[in-house]
């Protein structure tokens, strides 16, 4: 087992190198779910970040994602992260940093720069303590319902990058590009000229959200710009239910959920398997 109590080396490693260490968003604490990621990270002997936002714990539980995550992290020899995705405060993080969160979110990006580092760095001081990486996120993210934008956001001017780690110094940081939670409707504008910018001024590695429906050789590219993690939950969520799905209709299961799970989670797997290679991180432990 070689459950991560700290990424940030290998997110270095990764930016260094040129490959990425997906993320993926587990809906909660899923069983299913996480261990097909783990599943996937050892057949492919690559690091994997199992990353829980913080609505999809309303159901199970934030303690429950923890203890599922280690219980499958302990399974496998490969390093599994276990991340909180896009905390939106101060106290939140907090309580996923005394759960045994290996790596934290503060997400301030809708609030104005000063108070976004300010936000940053109150998490920042405590995190360091604890040897737990920070990621931070300027430019908010465009919201998607069924490829509809609904909250349409500026695409992060650079020089606003370049204040922004004048206040703070983050572990890692995701930007605003043109990318999206959710679905794409038709061919997204990723601005990867933005990227190429900021990594002029700046070698942190950079963190891409919304990776579903990017265009591969997008996602390649922003890789080789310095995105050392890339992002995935739209994906797989709805993969998830079409394998689930496809077992309860094709499969003589009867009633045995056990064995609809199964399925669903080995279909899940070779879903991830494909990220990894996406990601250029096979072979990569």
């Amino acid at each position: 087992m070689l459950y991560a109590d700290n990424n940030l080396e290998l997110m270095q490693r990764a930016s260094r190198e040129g490959f990425a260490i997906p993320a993926i968003n587990t809906q909660g604490g899923n069983y299913d779910i996480i261990w097909a990621c783990c599943k996937a990270a050892q057949e492919m002997r690559s690091p994997i970040i199992l990353a829980h936002y913080v609505a999809t714990g309303a159901y199970s539980g934030h303690d429950w994602f923890v203890q599922v995550a280690r219980w499958c992290a302990n399974k496998v020899d490969v390093p599994v992260s276990i991340h909180l995705d896009h905390g939106d405060s101060f106290e939140t993080c907090m309580e996923m940093l005394k759960l045994g969160f290996t790596s934290l979110m503060i997400d301030g990006s809708t609030h104005p720069i000063e108070e976004n580092a300010a936000m940053t760095n109150e998490v920042l001081r405590v995190a360091k303590c604890f040897g737990v990486p920070v990621e931070a996120e300027i430019g908010e993210l465009l919201r998607l319902d069924n490829g509809v934008p609904m909250e349409n956001k500026n695409i992060v001017d650079p020089d606003e990058v370049r204040h922004f780690l004048e206040l703070c110094r983050p572990d890692t940081l995701a930007i605003g590009i043109g990318n999206a939670h959710g679905y794409y409707r038709g061919k997204p504008e990723i601005h990867l000229d933005v990227l190429e910018a900021v990594r002029r001024f700046t070698d942190i590695p950079l963190v891409l959200h919304g990776c579903t429906g990017m265009e591969e050789s997008v996602v390649r590219d922003a890789i080789q710009l310095g995105v050392a993690k890339i992002n995935f939950g739209t994906e797989i969520r709805y993969k998830y239910v079409q394998h689930y799905q496809e077992a309860l209709e094709q499969m003589d299961h009867q009633g045995h959920s056990w064995k609809l799970s199964q399925a669903a989670s080995d279909a899940l797997a070779e879903d991830i398997k494909g990220i990894i290679r996406l990601s250029g991180s096979a072979g990569t432990v």
